[in-house]
């Protein structure tokens, strides 16, 4: 049993961070671990605001780019994102995918005065979480969902 991390970049716009990868690896540990979930498989994807936003309005109705989409495949849903494996290549437990948009994590780091690194990393863990069911629909859902991210990005050195 292990958790394992596929990390694809599709855009060409943002250079990522030196080590993001390795980086990711440790936040999906440290999320992970604080959720008890000690096995799957995360795909983490970068692509640029054009790709984001139709991914946003196909899966969600929402004509606009985002900074972050999960798909989760715990969860069935219409409005889930269906992947095609070739049977040697199916995870044996996929937890699901996670696509963030570079261009727009970059702007959200100058926005905010933070590192790439530290966005890329809140919006990997926003969307991890996203993955095992939590939500943000209303305050003490939101609430918790901050204090889970932000005792894992402390735990990983990117706190505020």
């Amino acid at each position: 049993m292990s958790l394992r991390l596929e990390c694809m970049n599709e855009q060409t716009e943002v250079a990522l961070p030196e080590g993001m990868e390795q980086r990711l690896e440790q936040l999906l540990t440290l999320a992970a671990e604080m959720e008890g979930i000690d096995d799957g498989e995360v795909t983490v994807t970068f692509v640029n605001d054009e790709e984001i936003h139709e991914l946003n309005l196909q899966y969600r109705n929402m004509d606009k780019p985002t900074d972050v989409l999960s798909f989760s495949m715990w969860e069935e849903g219409d409005n889930e994102l269906e992947i095609l494996y070739e049977e040697e290549e199916q995870p044996d437990n996929p937890i699901g995918d996670i696509v963030i948009s570079a261009p727009t994590a970059l702007r959200q780091s100058e926005e905010y005065g933070h590192t790439l690194e530290r966005e890329i990393g809140f919006l990997f863990v926003h969307g991890f979480l996203h993955l095992i069911g939590y939500d943000h629909q209303d305050e003490a859902s939101e609430r918790e969902m901050i204090e889970k991210q932000e005792k894992v990005l402390q735990q990983a050195g990117l706190a505020r």
